[in-house]
């Protein structure tokens, strides 16, 4: 059916919503005045909506609902927050209250999830954290790791090179893994002061 009244229907009120007073967000065209968070109706603009399927909420109601649950997950650095949302129309307490907690302690916090997944160092064995990370032969290295396995040169991206894991400045990779024969692997003066 063609759209005879000049413009987009208001995602909120289904009136025709014309250019001039047009705000769009997913792919949806609102009046200004009808741009407004579905919860508590604060009015909203790009930086403050966070929109869920085809409801648009201020970032803090969105939390509210849609954000993560419990202990700890708080509106702001070391607060608990007991608020359910239940002035807003949120309804946050869905389905049966929550069981008892484990007896055995589990520590699900960003914190503990990043503690495991950080890379180990496979000339040292340590982690490594994003700070001191060089990557190399498509391995996670410390910058003080990052040296040729025989010479123990440091390395960077223009001279290292990669066999079965393990680390090498090019000198010594191609002296010892290189062609050989006459012509072959022989270093030059320059090469040999290089690799010292």
């Amino acid at each position: 059916m063609p759209n005879w009244g000049g413009g987009a229907k208001c995602g909120a009120c289904e009136k025709t919503v014309y250019h001039a007073e047009e705000i769009q967000c997913n792919g949806r065209s609102f009046h200004k005045s009808c741009f407004l968070c579905m919860a508590c109706r604060k009015a909203l603009d790009s930086t403050t909506v966070a929109a869920h399927e085809s409801e648009i909420y201020c970032k803090t109601c969105y939390g509210r609902k849609y954000g993560p649950k419990g202990v700890g997950f708080g509106q702001g650095a070391g607060c608990l927050s007991t608020d359910t949302g239940d002035h807003l129309g949120l309804n946050l307490q869905q389905g049966s209250p929550k069981p008892a907690r484990p007896s055995t302690p589990t520590n699900t916090s960003k914190f503990a999830k990043k503690m495991v997944d950080v890379d180990k160092c496979p000339r040292c064995g340590k982690s490594v954290y994003a700070a001191e990370k060089i990557m190399g032969g498509g391995k996670p290295w410390h910058k003080t790791c990052f040296r040729c396995a025989i010479c123990g040169k440091s390395l960077e991206s223009t001279n290292v090179t990669d066999k079965d894991g393990e680390l090498y400045c090019k000198v010594c990779y191609a002296k010892n893994f290189g062609p050989k024969g006459i012509g072959f692997g022989g270093l030059t003066q320059v090469e040999k002061k290089e690799c010292e």
